[in-house]
């Protein structure tokens, strides 16, 4: 199955493929444009987007990484 983000710029980020999926969301592969760099891509569903309380633990999480 194909994912319509690969291939897709996000935030100066290249998106390569899919690397994992849980409860918060999807990770990817990614090569950062403007630092020439592979990294790590964390994606929301929509739906968590939305509800601030979800958005509030993702900044969280993403903080303690």
């Amino acid at each position: 199955m194909t994912d319509a983000l690969i291939g897709k710029v996000l935030g100066g980020c290249r998106i390569q493929e899919k690397i994992g999926a849980g409860g918060m969301g999807t990770v990817y592969k990614a090569h950062h444009l403007g630092l020439n760099k592979t990294v790590a891509v964390k994606v929301l569903p929509l739906s968590f987007a939305r509800d601030m309380e979800r958005v509030k633990r993702f900044v969280r999480e993403a903080r303690a990484a």
